[in-house]
């Protein structure tokens, strides 16, 4: 009897369990996994395939946000990888429900009773992830944006118009992701960083042109005057105004006869006059002289930067100045001058150009040369602008002009007598001298691509050195074909190689084109019969014949 009573419980805790193994176990609202298991008959799970699947989709989610997947079969499982980054809620066997609740990534399995996976995907949750594909789309229609978050990092590609565009998609992007703080400021942390990798469509070279035009003017007149006097009686006055030798009066004490020679002056034109002025020989020499100068000045240097870069260019050379260094020792600096250009472009939003140009144009000049220890250091003329300008690619603009004019006016006289009218103009000498100077600079940036090395002109395209007879016997200096072109490099025809088997088998570089018949009714006709297969051969099969 006891042995019975024994036997009914084992059997009772058997049933029991069975029971319990047998019930379907529902996910809570917002659990983490949620297991489904068959009631009905058991399933073998041995016959899966061995290995590794990870999911090859993905799931964005904004933090708060989720959906709804519908599965292809009954869910028995599912299992989140991270439960604090997002979330599964299982409503009925064919449908869970997704959402994202903090920042990061996850990964999502989902399988059926059999042990087979229904569904997997990876899930990354963000801050406004969803709205800022349309944010971007909005605030910048031409652009191509795109936006990939991993952890706390966010990395923007893609090409944008202009430059300007880049640092603002940036911030948008910052203040998208981190809501409540002040992106504008750099020292704020943020919590997901955003790493900028985007590119301007915008051509970022910049060529830059500038014309130095100038034209100077100078006009100088000079009236000297010269007098000697000779008496050889002792009885005359003698007088005279020695800004120059007059001459030469020569008297024969013989024959008495007299000889007056004046000498050239330091001016384009002399008058000479000789006579006798109350038993006085006089000898006078008057000085005329004019020069009127124009000189003209024409520099159009031209050079290409980078956006951002600075570029510099100099047409000119470099003079040795020595500089004395103390005990003696002296030593040599070099000064540029010439045609230099140095500027700073930067590509602005709507193709507009920022400019840091200083444009220089200098000469060399006697006029206030330095001679030390038998060394003379010329003086340098400079004409030089710098300033920061903005203009659009193709504008010109004017950034330095001078208009100048001056007058120096000067007499060199004998006081007293140089003022008295009419007769003092023989005592005194007049130099006038006007300067007239119009300057203008202008520069015309450009935004530029590169081209084929074949298209550029050079100023030596059909130059060709003159030989020996024509430079010795014609005095040619060069000869060549106005208009004419160089040599230029073209590419080579590519060389079909012969038939191969297998991976050695090159590529051709191009098709090959089938030859046309010569008579195209019989290629048409040769076209439509089928081909007739000799005795013994085999119908053509894929693959290799060997």
């Amino acid at each position: 009897m006891q042995a019975t009573i024994v036997l009914n419980r084992i059997v009772a805790a058997t049933v029991a369990t069975a029971l319990v193994a047998t019930m379907p176990v529902e996910a809570a609202g917002g659990g983490r996994q949620a297991t489904r298991r068959a009631p009905a008959k058991a399933v073998r799970v041995g016959g899966l395939p061995q290995g590794t699947q990870r999911p090859t989709t993905e799931v964005v989610l904004s933090v708060g946000q989720g959906e709804v997947i519908t599965l292809p079969a009954d869910a028995a499982d599912v299992w989140v990888a991270n439960p604090n980054v997002a979330d599964v809620d299982v409503s009925n066997p064919r449908q869970i429900r997704l959402f994202g609740k903090d920042y990061g990534t996850t990964t999502v399995f989902v399988t059926a009773a059999s042990g087979r996976v229904i569904y997997s995907t990876n899930v990354r949750v963000g801050q406004n992830l969803n709205s800022i594909d349309r944010m971007m789309k909005a605030a910048m229609p031409d652009a191509d944006i795109k936006v990939i978050t991993v952890g706390q990092l966010a990395v923007l590609t893609g090409t944008v118009a202009a430059p300007a565009d880049v640092a603002q998609a940036q911030q948008i992007v910052a203040a998208l992701l981190n809501p409540g703080i002040d992106v504008s400021n750099p020292s704020t942390p943020l919590k997901i960083a955003v790493i900028n990798r985007l590119r301007t469509a915008t051509p970022m070279q910049v060529n830059l042109q500038v014309k130095f035009a100038e034209v100077s003017k100078s006009f100088v007149k000079n009236i000297g005057t010269r007098l000697k006097t000779k008496d050889n009686s002792g009885t005359g006055f003698l007088f005279g105004s020695d800004s120059g030798n007059a001459g030469t009066i020569t008297i024969d004490p013989t024959t008495g006869v007299k000889t007056s020679t004046y000498l050239t002056g330091a001016q384009r034109t002399t008058i000479g006059a000789a006579g006798a002025i109350l038993g006085t020989n006089v000898l006078a020499a008057l000085d005329l002289g004019e020069t009127n100068g124009q000189v003209t000045t024409l520099a159009n240097p031209n050079l290409t930067a980078l956006s951002g870069e600075t570029g510099s260019f100099l047409a000119g050379g470099e003079i040795p100045i020595p500089v004395s260094q103390g005990l003696g020792a002296v030593s040599v600096e070099y000064k540029q001058y010439g045609v230099s250009l140095a500027y700073t472009p930067t590509v602005l939003a709507d193709g507009r150009i920022s400019l840091r140009v200083r444009p220089e144009v200098s000469q060399l000049s006697s006029a206030g040369a330095v001679t030390l220890n038998n060394v003379t250091i010329p003086a340098l003329t400079t004409r030089r602008a710098e300033t920061t300008v903005e203009l659009g690619s193709g504008q010109s603009l004017v950034i330095g002009g001078l208009l100048q004019s001056g007058t120096d006016n000067s007499i060199d006289k004998t006081p007293g007598l140089g003022d008295v009218p009419i007769l003092g103009s023989l005592f005194r000498s007049n130099a006038w001298k006007r300067n007239e100077s119009e300057l203008m600079i202008v520069i015309t940036p450009y935004l530029v691509r590169p081209v084929n090395a074949n298209e550029i002109v050079l100023p030596t395209d059909g130059y060709k050195a003159p030989d020996d007879a024509g430079r010795v016997f014609l005095g040619r200096l060069g000869e060549g074909t106005t208009g004419g072109d160089r040599p230029k490099p073209t590419m080579a025809v590519p060389t079909l190689a012969g038939p191969a088997i297998g991976a050695n088998a090159p590529v051709p570089a191009a098709p090959i084109a089938p030859q046309p018949s010569s008579d195209p009714a019989t290629a048409d006709k040769k076209a439509l019969l089928p081909k007739k297969s000799k005795k013994g051969e085999q119908p053509a099969t894929p693959g290799f014949s060997l």
